[in-house]
């Protein structure tokens, strides 16, 4: 008698983790952690939080570790001491564990500080998970280049993109009518303007249906996520600048949709837990179990829309102005918005001032005063843009 031979066993999936102590990257450790065997973790990064680095390190036993503060080193050292796990430390060395091979690579550093290792991960002409919508918002044409040029298979991670990307017919572009980006609403969605002006910080990254960290909780609240979200959706997705349109959906449970020449609107729903898009990007091209709550639609009842409102929330507006613009003002309004955040947050400014800071900036780069910030043909160009964009806006705070 004849013995069949064993279903074949696939190879570890070898992973790297750019970011792996944010909210996106912790989860992205959870998931590996829950399917022993089936990854193996090359590097995780870190910027400080060493304490953090040292716990997800222990987790998963990649082969590297980062931390991105230099200062933090031998704390990161003696956490792992015995390990058998590589250690290092700077900016550098963060772009250079992006470079490591890898069949999957998380892109999920906050802010423009994720650019260069990116940029590296992209590079290698592998399959990465985007999280980062910054670095599409300020080097979209530069990144989507070199996507092209290496042959990257570039997966989105925001739940938004990510619906978009499930329901996009990807091989039929032409029969697209529009994507509509949903959005929360945020805290301060039915809040008057008086109540937006003294919110707190700690008012501001309360976000009724998501945990994220303080910077994309702001960036919810005044809208320019959403706004962020929409640079981003024109360079992930074939379609034109008019195509793009958001719609406030304050149950979190269509995270986008795309709507077809023929009336038909197809619309990716979960439970809100960022999970779901996670285990996606993880398991693509095929789908994985995440330990999320099941969508009870019976439970819920209803959903609702509503029209933003651009008046209350002029982010949206600003963030529209920068991709009808193009070049250098979406580098220039993301690289704003990051300071006026950073000063809400530290206290310097209020809630309503980090839209005008945002549109100041925007206006002075439109005018010629932060320098050739329309014209871009490389990182140094953008990474240019993105100091001048922040040397003006920090100069405006500190004139308050």
């Amino acid at each position: 008698m004849s013995q069949t031979a064993p279903y074949p066993v696939p190879s570890p999936k070898r992973v790297t983790i750019l970011g792996a102590t944010g909210s996106v990257g912790l989860n992205t450790v959870d998931l590996i952690a829950r399917a022993p065997g089936r990854y193996m973790v090359e590097a995780l990064t870190a910027n400080s939080n060493v304490e953090e680095l040292i716990r997800a390190a222990l987790r998963v036993k990649p082969r590297l570790a980062v931390i991105g503060d230099a200062g933090k080193y031998q704390a990161l050292r003696d956490g792992l001491l015995g390990t058998g796990i590589e250690v290092a430390a700077g900016q550098q060395a963060i772009t250079d564990a992006a470079t490591r091979p890898a069949d999957w690579i998380m892109a999920a550093i906050v802010g423009a500080a994720g650019l260069a290792p990116t940029l590296a991960a992209v590079a290698q002409g592998t399959t990465v998970a985007i999280a980062n919508k910054e670095c599409l918002v300020c080097a979209g044409d530069h990144m989507m280049e070199l996507v092209r040029r290496r042959g990257t298979t570039l997966l989105p991670v925001d739940s938004e993109h990510n619906a978009i990307f499930q329901v996009f017919d990807s091989k039929r572009p032409e029969g697209i009518e529009k994507i509509t980006l949903t959005a929360s609403g945020g805290p301060f969605r039915t809040a008057t303007m008086a109540h937006m002006q003294a919110a707190t910080p700690a008012q501001a990254i309360a976000h009724p249906n998501w945990q994220m960290g303080a910077k994309i909780s702001v960036d919810c609240a005044t809208y320019m996520n959403k706004g962020l979200e929409m640079i981003e959706a024109y360079h992930l997705f074939p379609v034109d600048k008019d195509q793009i349109e958001v719609v406030i959906h304050p149950q979190s449970v269509i995270h986008s949709m795309v709507s077809y020449v023929d009336g038909s609107v197809l619309a990716q729903m979960a439970s809100p837990d960022m999970r779901t898009p996670i285990a996606y990007a993880l398991g693509w091209p095929d789908r994985i179990h995440a330990p999320v709550p099941r969508l009870d639609l019976v439970q819920i009842a209803q959903l609702t829309f509503e029209a933003p409102d651009f008046s209350r929330f002029p982010a949206l507006a600003l963030a529209k102005q920068a991709l009808a613009l193009g070049g250098g003002a979406p580098t220039v309004l993301s690289a704003a918005n990051e300071i006026a955040v950073a000063a809400f947050l530290g206290g310097k400014i209020g809630f309503l001032d980090i839209a005008r800071i945002v549109e100041q900036t925007l206006e002075a780069g439109d005018n010629g005063a932060l320098g050739q910030w329309s014209r871009l043909h490389s990182l140094e160009d953008i990474l240019g843009a993105d100091a001048a964009g922040r040397a003006y806006a920090s100069e405006l705070i500190e004139q308050r």
